[in-house]
């Protein structure tokens, strides 16, 4: 995996501006915050953390890790919760995934089918081909 930067543009942070990736792909639907039982996390910190420990788990099962993570969308119902949250976000996806920064984008939307969301994310990940 290879993360591409542009000559001369600025690093940014939290995220990726691209990443080359070539191996077998995992694509995960839209999660939610919720736990096997079906019960929301109160909040969007807690439902973040919620998606990422489900993300995870979704990878393993396809026998990825969240350094395999390339692309993440997410869907957030109240950015004004969101940008008020980032502390809080930060540290949940860095004790979830790591140091790890895919090429990410976050929307406002108005709604999410389930009711109680705030917040679904998308994620793909990329197996990379063993180089030996």
């Amino acid at each position: 995996m290879k993360h591409l930067l542009p000559d001369g543009w600025p690093r940014p942070s939290g995220y990726s501006l691209g990443i080359l990736a070539q191996g077998r792909q995992i694509f995960i639907a839209g999660m939610v915050g919720w736990d096997q039982d079906g019960r929301f996390a109160d909040g969007l910190v807690r439902q973040f953390r919620q998606i990422l420990v489900n993300t995870v788990a979704t990878l393993k099962e396809g026998g990825a890790t969240p350094a395999d993570i390339v692309r993440m969308t997410w869907y957030v119902k109240d950015l004004d919760d969101y940008r008020g949250n980032l502390t809080g976000i930060g540290q949940a996806y860095r004790d979830v995934i790591g140091k790890h920064y895919p090429v990410m984008a976050v929307v406002g939307v108005n709604d999410l089918v389930e009711r109680e969301a705030l917040i679904e994310i998308e994620t793909t990940a990329v197996i990379e081909r063993d180089s030996s």
